[in-house]
């Protein structure tokens, strides 16, 4: 295979699911022997392998409007409702950036907050090079969300949309479709879906459901979420070795639909009340950005470890978990699953989005039906009762070596490139 230059774009440097998986998956590549960096629109960190396309003072300041008004807008058009929504009525032209001519390939992530517009996507295409994009959210192929829930107005042409204060036939969000529509109309680009949820959601979209999709999962660096001794990585935050420890991410607050939090509390005061299981054993860990003070009271003893800033000390926590329970509605292919299962936790979620393609039911977890917190109360019971509970975190690990490693990643993305390459016209 001849060298490759591969450039990724996402707004921020790790920030959010889609921030990882995209620096992930270059550093994936370069272990390949292929030449890939990151630019985003925003730098927050310091990562040197990471650059950006507003490097001065006054495009810094820019960006920082476009972000904000990106944002503040979409609060005032929104209901107060946790759906996130974008306009993408603010963006920047990034087409004569030197590195962009440079590259072979264009990989696209999540560009949005007064990012790329539709209008500045479509100019990609002047350069002439293959444009992948990966979609770590529905947003592409809706007039706005970026979390869909049951509504399947993107099977049309959106509008009477059901988060916007102001909705009707030509609302924004069909404004938006419109627009979206024109741009992909002069838009060549190949699609990638993390997940096989994502790739179905997209073939039902009126905007991208022509369009070839390849289905090739995230990655994770298998050297850093790996497994420890579970008795040591407990005796770490303290927990006594004979507990039995859930953990979960990030807590929201019990009106976000989007992670489910009321499920989980329902499923553990239902846990707590069945007389299978010993209360006194049972420990949940929560780690996230939420403080301790607005946390809501759990039955089970429970500690707080806040954000976890080290890869290496955050995969210690999943390893000192006997189980990782995620409550979550709809995700395309969840970082915080994939952690888990690298450090042989088995997880218990809702049987939705792309969790089946990571979790394998009653064998490296457990697959509640959606929306029932009696079923994901059962999940932590099979779990906690399970004769061989080894033999379910060794095939935990053993799913993410055989199909999420990086090497894995990289080889199938690399050959997504070179077919779009070699399809180039001479």
């Amino acid at each position: 295979m001849v060298d490759l230059k591969v450039v990724h774009l996402n707004t921020y440097d790790g920030n959010g699911g889609a921030g990882r998986a995209c620096l992930r998956l270059s550093d994936a590549l370069n272990e390949n022997g292929v030449q890939s960096e990151v630019i985003v629109y925003y730098k927050f960190g310091k990562n040197s392998k990471v650059s950006s396309f507003t490097n001065g003072i006054f495009a810094k300041a820019m960006a920082v409007f476009n972000i904000m008004a990106e944002r503040y807008l979409a609060k005032i058009l929104v209901k107060a409702v946790k759906t996130p929504f974008s306009l993408q009525w603010f963006g920047k032209s990034i087409i004569n950036h030197p590195k962009l001519k440079e590259a072979d390939v264009i990989h696209l992530h999540w560009v949005n907050h007064g990012f790329l517009t539709p209008k500045f996507l479509a100019e990609l295409d002047e350069l002439e090079k293959p444009v992948v994009w990966t979609f770590h959210d529905s947003n592409a192929f809706t007039g706005g969300c970026h979390v869909r829930y049951t509504c399947e107005n993107f099977h049309q042409q959106c509008g009477n949309c059901p988060v916007l204060r102001l909705s009707g036939k030509t609302d924004i969000s069909n404004k938006n479709w419109l627009r979206k529509q024109k741009a992909y109309s002069e838009f060549n680009f190949h699609i990638v879906a993390p997940s096989n949820w994502m790739a179905n959601s997209v073939k039902q979209s009126s905007l991208l459901g022509i369009r070839n999709v390849s289905v090739v999962p995230n990655t994770i660096e298998i050297d850093v979420f790996k497994p420890y001794v579970k008795a040591e990585a407990k005796q770490i935050l303290k927990i006594p070795a004979n507990h039995f420890v859930l953990m979960s991410g990030f807590m929201p607050s019990k009106n976000d639909k989007h992670k489910g939090t009321q499920y989980l509390i329902d499923a553990l005061n239902e846990l707590a009340r069945r007389p299978e299981i010993p209360n006194e054993q049972i420990e949940l860990v929560i780690f996230g950005n939420k403080d301790e003070k607005n946390m809501p009271e759990f039955p089970f003893k429970t500690t707080f470890l806040g954000t976890i800033n080290k890869d290496e000390h955050l995969a210690k926590c999943y390893a000192a978990a006997d189980a990782f329970i995620t409550p979550s509605l709809e995700d395309n292919l969840p970082n915080t699953v994939m952690e888990s299962l690298a450090c042989a936790t088995p997880v218990i979620a809702f049987k939705t989005g792309g969790i089946p393609d990571m979790v394998s039911h009653l064998q490296n977890g457990y697959l509640a039906d959606y929306k029932s917190s009696t079923d994901l109360a059962d999940g932590v019971e099979w779990l906690f009762l399970h004769e061989d509970k080894e033999a379910v975190q060794k095939e935990a690990r053993r799913t993410i070596l055989n199909r999420f490693a990086p090497a894995v990643i990289a080889t199938q993305h690399e050959e997504i490139y070179q077919t779009l390459i070699n399809a180039l016209p001479k």
